[in-house]
């Protein structure tokens, strides 16, 4: 999550009203979630939220503010426009190409959807 640009992240969570009406479970919290659920192997929501309270009071070190509820993850799946993260991936994929061009991977970057 280091290397996560937070202000793009959050230019494009302005650009698509990702956070209207949005009280406590942010765009960034809900990133955070699935990119755990994703680094995890996490299968489904409830898998998700089980790990995720299990690490108690850790979770503000992985970057959450409250713990996780099923049902306002699923919620914000739902609801949030997902036109947010493609954005976000094409700017880390420009930001990754430079790093890795003389890389093997970097001719995959190219055809990276």
């Amino acid at each position: 999550m280091a290397h996560l640009p937070l202000s793009t992240f959050r230019r494009c969570v302005a650009r698509h009203g990702g956070e209207l009406k949005v009280k406590s479970f942010l765009c960034l919290d809900q990133f955070c979630a699935m990119a755990f659920a994703q680094l995890t192997f996490r299968e489904s929501l409830r898998d998700i939220e089980a790990c995720l309270a299990t690490k108690g009071k850790r979770l503000h070190h992985l970057g959450f503010r409250s713990p996780v509820a099923r049902n306002t993850l699923a919620n914000a799946n739902a609801t949030r426009p997902w036109q947010i993260y493609p954005r976000l991936a094409q700017h880390l994929i420009a930001n990754a190409r430079p790093l890795y061009a003389n890389e093997p991977i970097g001719v995959e970057l190219k055809e990276t959807v």
